[in-house]
Protein backbone atom coordinates (compact mmCIF):
# COMPACT_ATOMS: atom_id res chain seq x y z
CA UNK A 1 0.00 0.00 0.00
CA UNK A 2 1.44 3.49 -0.65
CA UNK A 3 1.32 6.07 1.54
CA UNK A 4 -0.30 9.08 -0.40
CA UNK A 5 1.52 11.88 1.36
CA UNK A 6 -1.26 14.24 1.75
CA UNK A 7 -2.45 15.25 5.04
CA UNK A 8 -5.71 14.14 5.31
CA UNK A 9 -8.68 14.99 7.92
CA UNK A 10 -8.41 13.24 11.69
CA UNK A 11 -11.35 10.93 12.22
CA UNK A 12 -11.94 13.36 15.16
CA UNK A 13 -11.85 16.37 12.97
CA UNK A 14 -14.63 14.82 10.73
CA UNK A 15 -16.82 13.89 13.50
CA UNK A 16 -15.94 17.58 14.74
CA UNK A 17 -17.47 18.92 11.71
CA UNK A 18 -20.66 16.20 11.77
CA UNK A 19 -21.35 17.76 14.92
CA UNK A 20 -21.16 20.80 14.68
CA UNK A 21 -23.04 21.21 11.54
CA UNK A 22 -25.86 18.94 13.64
CA UNK A 23 -25.57 21.95 15.98
CA UNK A 24 -26.00 24.35 13.15
CA UNK A 25 -28.62 23.27 12.46
CA UNK A 26 -30.65 23.42 15.50
CA UNK A 27 -29.16 27.02 16.51
CA UNK A 28 -31.88 29.84 18.36
CA UNK A 29 -33.39 26.21 19.29
CA UNK A 30 -31.55 25.33 22.69
CA UNK A 31 -29.52 22.32 23.70
CA UNK A 32 -29.02 19.60 22.49
CA UNK A 33 -28.19 16.21 24.12
CA UNK A 34 -25.34 14.29 23.39
CA UNK A 35 -27.01 11.20 22.64
CA UNK A 36 -29.11 12.69 20.33
CA UNK A 37 -26.48 14.33 18.33
CA UNK A 38 -24.38 10.53 18.37
CA UNK A 39 -27.28 8.45 17.60
CA UNK A 40 -28.15 11.31 14.45
CA UNK A 41 -24.96 11.63 13.32
CA UNK A 42 -23.59 7.64 13.66
CA UNK A 43 -20.64 8.88 16.48
CA UNK A 44 -19.79 6.69 19.10
CA UNK A 45 -21.19 8.74 22.39
CA UNK A 46 -17.74 8.52 24.36
CA UNK A 47 -15.75 9.75 21.73
CA UNK A 48 -18.69 12.25 20.94
CA UNK A 49 -18.08 13.30 24.52
CA UNK A 50 -14.30 13.51 24.44
CA UNK A 51 -14.96 16.08 21.38
CA UNK A 52 -17.73 18.20 22.45
CA UNK A 53 -15.26 19.24 25.35
CA UNK A 54 -12.40 19.64 22.96
CA UNK A 55 -14.96 22.16 21.06
CA UNK A 56 -16.16 23.83 24.44
CA UNK A 57 -12.66 24.29 25.09
CA UNK A 58 -11.73 26.07 22.14
CA UNK A 59 -14.76 28.01 22.34
CA UNK A 60 -17.21 26.92 19.56
CA UNK A 61 -19.29 25.05 21.74
CA UNK A 62 -20.87 25.73 24.87
CA UNK A 63 -22.87 23.44 26.97
CA UNK A 64 -26.12 23.84 29.69
CA UNK A 65 -26.23 21.05 32.29
CA UNK A 66 -29.49 19.55 34.01
CA UNK A 67 -32.84 19.20 32.80
CA UNK A 68 -32.89 21.00 28.71
CA UNK A 69 -29.08 20.72 29.01
CA UNK A 70 -26.93 19.43 26.40
CA UNK A 71 -24.73 21.87 23.53
CA UNK A 72 -24.83 24.44 21.33
CA UNK A 73 -22.64 26.57 18.95
CA UNK A 74 -21.26 29.63 20.72
CA UNK A 75 -21.60 31.41 17.92
CA UNK A 76 -24.09 31.94 14.96
CA UNK A 77 -23.49 29.35 12.45
CA UNK A 78 -22.64 31.58 9.56
CA UNK A 79 -19.85 32.72 11.46
CA UNK A 80 -17.63 29.56 11.87
CA UNK A 81 -15.74 28.57 9.16
CA UNK A 82 -14.70 25.20 8.32
CA UNK A 83 -11.09 26.41 8.06
CA UNK A 84 -10.86 27.69 11.59
CA UNK A 85 -12.47 24.43 12.56
CA UNK A 86 -10.18 22.30 10.56
CA UNK A 87 -6.96 24.48 11.94
CA UNK A 88 -8.68 24.32 15.73
CA UNK A 89 -8.37 20.76 15.62
CA UNK A 90 -6.13 19.18 13.10
CA UNK A 91 -3.33 22.61 12.66
CA UNK A 92 -2.14 23.49 9.76
CA UNK A 93 -4.27 23.27 6.28
CA UNK A 94 -0.95 22.97 3.95
CA UNK A 95 0.46 19.45 3.18
CA UNK A 96 3.76 20.35 4.09
CA UNK A 97 5.04 22.19 7.26
CA UNK A 98 7.18 24.65 4.40
CA UNK A 99 3.80 25.31 2.97
CA UNK A 100 1.86 26.66 5.70
CA UNK A 101 1.31 29.94 6.73
CA UNK A 102 0.32 29.70 10.47
CA UNK A 103 3.12 27.40 11.02
CA UNK A 104 6.05 27.36 8.43
CA UNK A 105 8.53 24.93 9.31
CA UNK A 106 11.39 24.28 6.61
CA UNK A 107 11.10 20.67 5.78
CA UNK A 108 14.79 18.50 6.53
CA UNK A 109 15.61 17.31 3.24
CA UNK A 110 15.12 20.95 1.53
CA UNK A 111 18.19 22.33 -0.64
CA UNK A 112 16.64 25.93 -1.31
CA UNK A 113 13.19 26.62 0.11
CA UNK A 114 12.66 29.65 -2.34
CA UNK A 115 13.46 27.42 -5.04
CA UNK A 116 12.03 24.23 -4.10
CA UNK A 117 9.15 22.99 -6.72
CA UNK A 118 7.51 21.03 -4.32
CA UNK A 119 7.36 23.69 -1.89
CA UNK A 120 6.10 26.02 -4.77
CA UNK A 121 3.32 23.58 -5.75
CA UNK A 122 2.47 22.67 -2.23
CA UNK A 123 1.41 26.71 -1.68
CA UNK A 124 -0.64 26.42 -4.46
CA UNK A 125 -2.39 23.62 -3.41
CA UNK A 126 -2.41 25.29 0.37
CA UNK A 127 -3.57 28.56 -0.86
CA UNK A 128 -6.41 26.95 -3.17
CA UNK A 129 -7.43 25.21 -0.15
CA UNK A 130 -7.45 27.89 2.41
CA UNK A 131 -9.90 30.06 -0.47
CA UNK A 132 -12.44 27.38 -0.31
CA UNK A 133 -12.41 26.58 3.64
CA UNK A 134 -12.22 30.23 4.90
CA UNK A 135 -15.38 31.27 3.02
CA UNK A 136 -17.08 28.04 3.62
CA UNK A 137 -19.32 28.49 6.98
CA UNK A 138 -21.20 26.17 8.79
CA UNK A 139 -24.05 27.92 7.63
CA UNK A 140 -23.30 27.17 4.43
CA UNK A 141 -22.85 23.70 4.83
CA UNK A 142 -25.74 22.75 5.87
CA UNK A 143 -27.33 24.74 2.62
CA UNK A 144 -25.60 22.50 0.43
CA UNK A 145 -27.04 19.40 2.18
CA UNK A 146 -30.37 20.15 1.87
CA UNK A 147 -30.02 21.30 -1.67
CA UNK A 148 -28.02 17.62 -1.85
CA UNK A 149 -31.23 16.35 -0.58
CA UNK A 150 -33.74 17.91 -1.79
CA UNK A 151 -31.81 16.53 -5.28
CA UNK A 152 -32.37 12.80 -3.76
CA UNK A 153 -35.97 13.22 -3.86
CA UNK A 154 -38.31 11.66 -6.95
CA UNK A 155 -40.49 14.33 -8.01
CA UNK A 156 -43.53 14.74 -6.09
CA UNK A 157 -42.90 12.66 -3.30
CA UNK A 158 -43.27 14.03 -0.06
CA UNK A 159 -40.40 14.54 2.87
CA UNK A 160 -41.12 15.16 6.43
CA UNK A 161 -38.68 15.63 8.13
CA UNK A 162 -38.40 15.63 12.27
Amino acid sequence: MVDSGLRQLSKRTQYSLRALYALAREYGKGPTLISDLAEHEAIPKKFLEQILLSLKGLGLVTSKKGKGGGYMLMHPPDQITIATVIRMIDGPLAPLPCASETRFRKCDECVDIETCGTRIVMKEVRDSIAEILERTTLASVCRKVDQARQKQRPPGSLAYDI
